[in-house]
Order: structure tokens, then sequence, then C-alpha cells
């Protein structure tokens, strides 16, 4: 799995704080810090370097003792996301939220937060299951994700979202299809029909939409709504006139000897023309 760069301006911000840090240090010996009170400086400068070098859960307890043990210096603000961070970078997304979320509340004026807002996001997001499965994750990677691009729209983290943004209700129209399909295949037609219904209300732009017309054509055709399942392959070939979807349509239309046509009072006429 692809992880997200901590911001370059922050990783040079924490490197040249290191470098000034490292030349006023004494050169206590850091062993003494699971003991004795250490100076902010040196726990924030043995902090970067483990972040630096890779080691993120080496990283995570020196940043936090950075907070415990100077709670109210400039350090302990930058050193709460940068934990987090590291957090993300080792899968431990539970924790990389709750640390990005701390940093919000207490510093929601930072120059950091957007990026903050984007941690969330991405742990979310990356908790993101198959569609077999409860999408309640889902549905919080993309509240989060369209929170980034709300509150950052000009933001870099926001042009990352808005694609996040599409991949998500895409993963979303999936389940939908799942669901209606189980309920097609056992001859719950009217079951189906809401999934389906939702993928074109909701999802109408999604990669499910062709195949969520074809199947509304089904379901109608096993309950005898002649004109919905005409209707539905009508908005099918006119969209999708290349798809194989419309070609399973038609030929399942012209088996009772119909062809499609649109219904413009039908809901699936009125549903496609409110987004188009």
């Amino acid at each position: 799995m692809l992880h997200f760069q901590f911001p370059a301006a922050l990783v040079r911000s924490a490197a040249l704080a290191a470098a000034l840090v490292l030349a006023a240090c004494s050169g206590d010996d850091a062993d003494e810090l699971e003991y004795v009170e250490t100076p902010v400086e040196e726990l924030y400068n043995n902090a970067v370097n483990e972040l630096e070098d890779g080691n993120y859960r080496a990283a995570v307890p020196l940043f936090d003792e950075v907070e415990r043990q100077h709670p109210y210096s400039v350090w302990a603000r930058r050193a709460i996301l940068m934990g987090a961070f590291c957090q993300y970078q080792v899968n431990e997304y539970d924790s990389a939220i709750i640390g990005a979320q701390r940093f919000i509340a207490l510093h929601p004026g930072n120059p950091d937060v957007g990026y903050a807002y984007y941690l969330v996001a991405l742990s979310f997001y990356e908790q993101i299951t198959d569609v077999a499965r409860d999408q309640r994750t889902t549905e919080r990677a993309l509240r989060a994700l369209e929170e980034v691009v709300r509150r950052f729209p000009d933001s870099e983290y926001a042009r990352d979202a808005r694609l996040k943004v599409d991949l998500t209700y895409d993963h979303l129209a999936g389940k939908e299809m799942h669901i209606g399909r189980w309920y097609l295949n056992r001859g719950q037609y009217v079951a189906a029909i809401n999934r389906f219904r939702t993928v074109i209300t909701r999802y109408q732009t999604t990669t499910h939409t062709a195949e969520a017309l074809h199947r509304l054509s089904e379901a109608y055709m096993a309950l005898g709504v002649q004109h919905e399942a005409q209707t539905a392959a009508a908005v099918l070939g006119y969209n999708y006139p290349g798809s194989e979807w419309y070609e399973y349509s038609y030929a399942l239309l012209a088996n009772d000897g119909l062809q499609p046509f649109e219904d413009e009072g039908s809901w699936i006429s009125r549903a496609w023309q409110s987004v188009f």
C-alpha cells in the first residue's frame, strides 16, 4: 500500500530544527530519557532523526515524550502531528486519527492543520475493505475527504482528496451493486430494485451505472413492469450506446417483442435528468 509522504515543507523545517538543536545540545546520554527529564531539544532531535531514517515506530514514543515532558513548548505542537504521521506510516490508523484530531482540536489555526485533516481522511481511506464487508469506514473516509475539499479547496491535499472522493463513491456504488445482485439472483426483485436505484440516484457518475440500468431492466421485466424496463434500457442505450450492458438489455426486451422506450414520467428518467 502506498503511503502519502509527510509535507516537504514540514520535513525541511524539522530537519533544520534538528540541525540547530544538534549544535546546541551538550551531548547528554539519550539513554537517560527513560529515567529523567530530558531537554526538549534533545528529545525532539532524536525523534526527528528516527523519522528521517524511516524508523517510524521508534520515533512515536520520542514525539510523545516531547509533549509529555514539555507540553507548552512550540516543539510539542509539532510533535503531535509528526507522531500521528509516524503512526500512519506503520498502519496504526486509529492512533494516527486520534493524534491528528487532537492536533486539530488544540491548534485549529495552525498553518499545518490542513495536513492534519488530510491525515485523518487518509487513515480512514486506507482502511476501506472489499464491497462484501461493512462500509462504515468507507462512509467515514468519504466525509473526511469531502471536509478536506471543503475547508482547503485550493490546497495540494484537496486535489488528491477529490480523486479519492470519486474512488470512494465508486466503492460505495459497488457495495450497492453487490447486494442488489444478491437479491436479484434470489428473486427478491423489489429489494434488488431499491439497491440499483441507489446507484442511479446517488452514484450516477460511477463506473457501475451502466450495469445498474441493465439490472433494473432485468428486475422490472421479472415483475412484469415493462414500461420501467424499457425506460431503463432506453436511458442505458442513450448514455452508453456501445456498452455490453445495453446489448444485454436490448436482447432481454427483444425476447418479449419489446424495444427500449423512455417514459419521461418514470423515476429513472427524472433521476437522470436531475443530474444531467
